[in-house]
């Protein structure tokens, strides 16, 4: 469904991944989409995985959309104000939707795997909460000026439930919750004007990165029901399905319900009859569909018959097994 038709968004962060899938995804729903990366053509390539804006332009053209790829570092404020300068001037002041998702940190993440804290170098702090949180916060600036003066727009900001559960160490634990709460304070700010701030939770997703990452723990032969899940790739979603929720909420006439919450992609697939790449519908990671298997992989294969019964995250918390420890 055309249901972004005549909408101009922008994705930061959309070489590879899931800024990837967002960006086609809302060009299968109709929009122009703004695309931003540090590489337009040559190969920027990150722990050996390769990505550019022109092959996502080609992506999101294939999908039915108009894409327009524009080289930005999001370590550099001036590079960042002359491209939401030249949305202003080529799309007359219009902008109905800022997908927060550009992030550096991944190849660091990699290479400090299983490491506890003391035993990184204090940079790792910058290199995952510099583009990926502070980033997030200046894009986000220069949106919400375009955003008040037609009173009307989203921002919607990637983040992950690893703010609230130990996954990949204190820096990104730490950058995940502050995420957190740079979407609900912009929110309370935001809201008079009636533009929205929206925190996404997606759950595991196969990116890239990610399924190079669960290669290398399969590689270690470590038998770890914690791990399984992602080793086995179970229940992963792909980074479509964050796109195509996202086109959901920027349609959605009661997108001001929902500002200033933490939102769950697979949740929200569910609320809007949305289905994944290859027609399916992952389970939520806080659904019992999700946790049991998770923690007993014996019994996957009859998952189908577990209810699909949502725990608070609060709950959660009382045990490690409710996240896969990678």
């Amino acid at each position: 469904m055309k249901n972004l038709q005549g909408k101009v968004t922008l994705v930061t962060g959309a070489s590879r991944g899931i800024g990837k899938g967002i960006a086609i995804a809302l060009g299968e729903a109709g929009a122009t989409v703004y695309i931003t990366g540090r590489s337009l053509d040559n190969c920027d390539t990150i722990g050996g995985i390769s990505g550019n804006l022109n092959h996502t332009q080609s992506a999101v053209e294939e999908a039915g959309g108009v894409c327009i790829p524009v080289q930005v570092d999001h370590s550099n404020d001036q590079q960042v104000r002359s491209l939401f300068e030249r949305i202003q001037d080529e799309q007359h002041g219009q902008l109905d939707l800022l997908v927060n998702n550009a992030f550096s940190g991944v190849q660091s993440l990699r290479e400090t795997q299983g490491k506890s804290f003391w035993e990184c170098e204090p940079d790792l702090w910058d290199n995952i909460n510099n583009v990926g949180l502070r980033s997030h916060y200046v894009a986000s600036i220069f949106a919400a000026r375009m955003m008040v003066q037609r009173r009307q727009g989203l921002i919607c900001t990637i983040s992950s439930w690893g703010g609230m559960s130990p996954i990949f160490g204190v820096a990104y634990g730490v950058g995940k919750a502050a995420c957190d709460r740079l979407v609900a304070d912009m929110a309370v700010e935001l809201k008079p004007y009636n533009v929205a701030s929206v925190d996404l939770w997606p759950g595991i997703v196969g990116t890239e990165h990610i399924s190079a990452l669960a290669d290398e723990i399969g590689a270690q032969n470590v038998t770890d029901s914690r791990n399984s899940v992602f080793v086995d790739r179970y229940n992963w979603e792909t980074p479509l399905l964050t796109g195509r929720v996202i086109a959901a909420l920027a349609a959605d006439a009661n997108i001001m319900e929902r500002t200033g919450k933490v939102q769950i992609v697979a949740e929200l697939a569910q609320q809007y009859g949305i289905v994944d790449e290859q027609g399916d519908r992952p389970a939520s990671l806080r659904s019992l569909k999700f946790i049991i298997p998770a923690a007993l992989p014996a019994i996957r294969k009859y998952s189908h018959f577990i209810p699909d019964i949502k725990v608070p995250w609060s709950l959660l918390l009382l045990t490690t097994l409710s996240s896969p420890k990678i």
